[in-house]
């Protein structure tokens, strides 16, 4: 990685915002191979208002979402043409497991890995780490969409 992958940077490829945008940093990419992010997990988030009061719980479909995200921004990195303008879309999430709730204070490591690249279409490993433990794990496909 050539420059730091700041919040900013990461803005620039992907389309989300608050309170959607689930990373806050790639701290390692390899265009066409593998990306490792981070999300600090705190109280402050809105979901943990409903998710669970008094038990705070980070929903699982959010982890799957920002271990997403991550792939995005390698997917993005790793495409060989035009990029400026593509969004990439989620097609499927395949064995998909959970092993440990995520609570505040925690802080998430996603580490994705290209299995599959075409041109339109990419597959990826992604896991899901506390404290070096795995946390969740899943198989991700996302469709590269055309230029806007």
């Amino acid at each position: 990685m050539e420059k730091p992958y700041d919040i900013q940077r990461i803005m620039g490829h992907l389309p989300h915002r608050y309170p959607f945008l689930l990373i806050d940093r790639i701290i390692e990419l390899v265009p066409g191979d593998r990306a490792v992010a981070l999300k600090n997990v705190t109280i402050n988030e809105p979901f943990f208002q409903g998710h669970f009061p008094g038990a705070p719980v980070m929903p699982g479909v959010l982890i799957v979402e920002a271990m997403g995200q991550a792939g995005g921004v390698l997917a993005f990195e790793s495409l060989s043409e035009k990029r400026e303008g593509r969004l990439i879309y989620f097609m499927g999430i395949d064995k998909v497991r959970f092993r440990k709730p995520v609570i505040p204070g925690d802080q998430l490591i996603f580490e994705v890995q290209i299995l599959k690249l075409r041109s339109k279409v990419i597959k990826m490993a992604g896991v899901a780490k506390v404290d070096g433990k795995r946390v969740t794990e899943a198989e991700l496909m996302a469709s590269i969409g055309e230029t806007t």
